[in-house]
């Protein structure tokens, strides 16, 4: 697709694992892997955006482009804004990629582009339905409630109508492990960041429902698996394993 820019924000801060963008996989960088995932999706130009001398350089050193921004922002978000307009890039879709999914498959970021063919959709962004009964119910897993979009239930595209911490919808059928990749038009990424935090947003502590209470539409495309996010040293253990072989 063309006039699609991916950025990585990337920080060191990290409360349960610092340091972890430079943390050593099979030999290079977590950031260097997922700087591999978003090149391999083919989707345009990839950046990482970060505050961080030691990241940029880790970047620069496999052969990536680092963009330095301010060191404090509110979310990924408000920093892959002031990448992008430090670099001036002219691209129509801006897509933000976690600097933690070393194992994001490029098929998944693709994917989160498909709903943005309709001109209704500001954010895209993906999830895949929970299989593990305990995911259910912990609040560490964030849940997307929405309704189908199209004829079928199977349509594999929902219409996000809130994100919650809790364990929702009620009743029978799936729920939706929501994964954080987003896929903005860039004008709802400039209006998204010029937005003030929103009542749920900050109970829930989910940014994504700042765009939904101000009247934005976020489309969610449901995918096979979530990625391995790794915010502990045994979610990093387990990325070396799944890398292993690459």
């Amino acid at each position: 697709m063309e006039g699609v820019t991916i950025f990585i924000p990337a920080r060191l801060a990290s409360t349960r694992l610092p340091g972890k963008p430079l943390a050593d996989i099979v030999g290079r960088p977590m950031i260097a892997h997922v700087l591999d995932r978003a090149t391999e999706a083919r989707l345009g130009p990839v950046f990482v955006a970060t505050d961080s001398e030691e990241i940029a350089a880790a970047v620069t050193k496999v052969g990536g482009h680092a963009v330095m921004t301010r060191g404090h922002h509110a979310s990924g978000s408000d920093r892959i804004f002031e990448a992008m307009e430090q670099i001036g890039t002219g691209a129509d879709i801006i897509v933000n990629v976690q600097g933690d999914l070393p194992t994001i498959d490029p098929a998944d970021i693709r994917a989160a582009l498909v709903p943005l063919s309709d001109p209704s959709v500001d954010i895209a962004t993906l999830a895949a339905e929970i299989r593990r009964p305990e995911e259910r119910i912990n609040p560490n897993v964030a849940k997307v409630v929405g309704t189908p979009v199209g004829n079928s239930i199977n349509a594999g595209r929902l219409r996000a109508l809130y994100f919650t911490r809790a364990t929702a919808p009620y009743g029978d059928g799936p729920l939706y492990h929501h994964i954080g990749l987003y896929a903005y038009r860039r004008a709802a990424l400039e209006k998204f960041v010029r937005l003030p935090p929103s009542p749920l947003e900050q109970r829930e502590k989910l940014e994504q429902l700042r765009a939904l209470e101000a009247g934005m539409r976020i489309d969610v495309m449901i995918v096979a698996s979530v990625p391995l996010g790794v915010d502990t040293p045994h979610d990093l253990e387990m990325a070396r394993a799944a890398l292993g072989g690459h």
